[in-house]
């Protein structure tokens, strides 16, 4: 059904005129919602769009417009007075981003940067064309293709969804043939990599601007549980300053070749040989919501100010560790009982909650704490977060 287009805000957009630059953004989730704090200081009007009005950023920005983002007429008409456009998911058909730069919209990213992080083959391909450390990869139709690929790199086997997967979905650990044939059940086009054995998940957010400013954040690790994270350590304990220096030359030439416009995270494993890059996001990322206490620019932020093409702000840290913790949603939606506990106990933990409905696995927030030790920052967090989702103490 074709949606209606309008403001969810009571007051029409027509009866005010901007007084900065308007970014819009397509997508109402966490992202979008933490990226107004920033544009109120900016200036900037942060204008959403969202698939219905209760969506985590529609209930905090005022120009919200209600949407279908794979509607081109939708999108059109969104953009229409916008400085710029840019996205809180990759979800939006690459054809009507195309569309949108055609007509004149400044799309940043662009379709040609963000495809490589919509599509994994394609992302794949272009990563190897230039050198970028990757697993051995394939595309695959069937089992046989699998078995095939198996039998030069061996088991296990990791099948990826091409499209669409996203924190654990849409990948399968295969160990057999048998395992294989569950995965190409779910219907959708896959490619394999070869199992890499790594020692920890890093993950290293870089910016680029259309002028072609780039500065990088320090590596962090990131601690997953069931292919979700909830844990980001900054910067990564012990990480060599070599490797880190790498992992960061690694995601600067990656923005830089594919042309990305604002964040860039690249999710990379450290092996024994080295980085090898697992998934790209461009846009602001989970791995980076620590730097809104933890570094003087904050991603959100960041992202802003190249999507504006202005200035990049400094990625240093506003002190030597930090932890961010991701509330990950319970059987007892009601978090607001607990937050006396939490700040009381700690009044130096920072809290963000989303403003979403409480579902057991669901990121409904996350918890940052900064300090100097880092098990005494990471033990504050942990206690954190375990008691505002459970009511249990850590």
């Amino acid at each position: 059904m074709r949606s209606h287009f309008a403001p969810v805000s009571s007051r029409a957009v027509s009866s005010y005129s901007p007084i900065g630059p308007v970014v819009g953004v397509v997508g109402a989730g966490q992202l979008a919602r933490m990226t107004q704090q920033p544009a109120i200081a900016l200036g900037v009007e942060l204008r959403v769009l969202a698939a219905a009005p209760d969506e985590s950023a529609a209930r905090v920005i005022v120009d919200t417009r209600i949407g279908d983002y794979r509607d081109l007429a939708d999108l059109r008409a969104f953009a229409q007075g916008c400085d710029a456009i840019t996205f809180d998911h990759e979800h939006v058909p690459t054809e009507h981003i195309r569309a949108l730069a055609a007509d004149g919209v400044a799309v940043r990213p662009g379709a040609d940067a963000l495809v490589h992080a919509q599509d994994k083959a394609v992302m794949r391909e272009r990563l190897t064309s230039f050198g970028a450390p990757c697993p051995a990869w394939a595309r695959v139709s069937g089992v046989e293709d699998v078995t095939r690929f198996a039998a030069e790199h061996g088991w296990p086997v990791v099948l990826k969804a091409i499209r669409g997967g996203y924190d654990g979905r849409g990948v399968w650990v295969c160990h057999s043939a048998a395992d294989a044939e569950v995965a190409f059940e779910s219907g959708v086009p896959l490619l394999a990599e070869a199992f890499v054995p790594f020692e920890r998940e890093l993950a290293v957010l870089v910016t680029r601007s259309p002028h072609g400013q780039g500065v990088s954040y320090p590596v962090v690790e990131t601690v997953q549980r069931d292919g979700i994270c909830v844990e980001v350590l900054a910067p990564a304990p012990g990480l060599d300053p070599e490797d880190a220096a790498q992992a960061q030359r690694i995601a600067l030439e990656i923005a830089q070749k594919l042309g990305v416009t604002g964040l860039l995270a690249v999710e990379m494993f450290q092996t024994a040989g080295g980085m090898v890059v697992n998934e790209l996001a461009m846009r602001p990322h989970n791995s980076g919501h620590w730097t809104i206490e933890g570094a003087n620019t904050s991603q959100f932020e960041q992202h802003l100010r190249a999507v504006l093409d202005l200035p990049l702000g400094s990625p240093a840290m506003t002190a030597p560790v930090v932890v961010m913790a991701n509330l990950l949603g319970g059987d007892d939606p009601d978090l607001f009982k607990r937050y006396e506990h939490v700040m009381a106990h700690d009044p130096g933990v920072k809290l963000h909650f989303y403003g979403k409905e409480v579902r057991p696995g669901r990121k409904i927030g996350h918890v940052t704490a900064l300090g100097d030790d880092l098990e005494t920052v990471r033990a504050r967090a942990r206690h954190a977060a375990v008691y505002l989702t459970t009511g249990e103490y850590s």
